[in-house]
């Protein structure tokens, strides 16, 4: 009897073990060549779950729960590697911090998918992590205003690159239709790649239906239709410098470019020529401009519209970042712009210089 239940134990604890190994995660890693680099970060998006240690032979292991697959990113020196690890299986990568692009999976075909892809994520990060460096830099010393409006500047030197990595994502994303292409899309900048992101979610809006991090990334662009192309502009509203209440509805029956911009944004006062010429060449043929401020000195203000001779309808409740503007327009920086058609609608946003200019032409003639 007791035999038994000396056997009926072992096959239970052993039972219990594989149980638990079907709900977690298991990495195990070397990495030859470390330098300098002791400790191996991982991460889950922005969020950093743990950090380890390399123990003798540059070894390093990495186990969690988990009840799915888990979309992460582990970080060795100046290194990303992203990886895709399945609930009870070990996935093993070695890498050579001399040549990390050559790092080699076993235990995760999907994670292997990434590898041809991740050269292109570390390049953009690197783009961004240098302009983040630079305006780091540049803003200590800066006034609110003036670091929201050096934000638009290395926006606007940023967008070219980030337009060729989303180009190149939602192209690996078509080639896989798996959770390989899913990680690369959910890397994409929610303000920066809206468009791409929208069509994605409706493309996978009936796969991975159990996956939590699949159904938050669904959610999350959800709240980004509410100012897609083709939904009503919101309702909006503010005073003109001769205290004149104006709605946007008032304007309804034109094309209008709704403006977002404040008297000490540089790089506002710099489109505001190209505006006015296409105001100039357009405001008879049913196009307007709603200049809407997000200064808070009034005096600044009303000397910016009469030194850039903006002639349309110009408002603002003078709060600057306290309007309700900014959340109802999700206003992360400035100038910020919607154009919409004569029922409301927008039909394009961020049109600056010639492109403003051909989409008028195009639409309007």
């Amino acid at each position: 009897m007791k035999r038994i239940a000396i056997v009926s134990s072992v096959f239970l604890l052993f039972a219990f073990m594989s149980c638990s190994n079907k709900e977690s995660m298991l990495i195990r890693g070397v990495v030859n060549n470390p330098g300098n680099v002791k400790v191996i970060s991982f991460y889950e998006g922005d969020n950093k779950l743990d950090s380890v240690f390399l123990a003798d032979g540059n070894q390093f292991k990495f186990e969690r729960p988990a009840t799915q697959e888990r979309l992460l990113t582990i970080k060795v020196g100046n290194n990303n590697i992203p990886l895709i690890v399945e609930p009870g299986k070990e996935l093993s990568i070695t890498l050579d911090l001399q040549q990390p692009q050559n790092y080699k999976i076993s235990g995760s075909e999907l994670s292997n998918k990434l590898k041809a892809f991740a050269p292109l994520k570390e390049n953009i990060d690197h783009v961004r992590d240098s302009l983040q460096a630079v305006f780091t830099k540049a803003t200590a010393d800066l006034e609110v205003n003036e670091v929201q409006s050096l934000r638009a500047e290395m926006l606007l030197e940023f967008e070219p690159s980030y337009g060729k990595f989303t180009a190149d994502a939602v192209s690996f994303a078509k080639e896989h239709h798996d959770l390989a292409g899913f990680y690369v899309m959910s890397t994409l900048d929610y303000e920066l790649a809206e468009a791409e992101l929208i069509a994605y979610s409706e493309e996978i809006k009936d796969k991975f239906l159990e996956n939590r991090y699949v159904n938050d990334f669904k959610a999350e662009v959800e709240k980004l239709k509410k100012l897609a192309i083709g939904q009503h502009a919101p309702a909006l509203e503010g005073f003109t410098p001769t205290n004149k209440a104006v709605k946007l509805s008032d304007l309804a029956g034109k094309y209008v470019l709704i403006d977002f911009w404040a008297s000490w944004c540089a790089p506002c006062r710099q489109e505001n020529p190209n505006i006015v010429k296409q105001y100039q060449r357009f405001k008879d043929k049913n196009f307007t401009v709603l200049g809407v401020s997000l200064d808070d000195n009034p005096g600044s203000w009303m000397r910016a519209i009469e030194d850039d001779h903006m002639e349309w309808v110009n408002i603002s409740d003078l709060k600057a970042w306290s309007s309700p503007y900014v959340i109802s327009y999700s206003i992360k920086g400035i100038p910020t712009s919607y154009l919409i058609d004569t029922e409301g609608r927008i039909v394009a946003k961020n049109l600056r210089g010639k492109a403003l200019e051909d989409f008028l032409v195009k639409t309007l003639n």
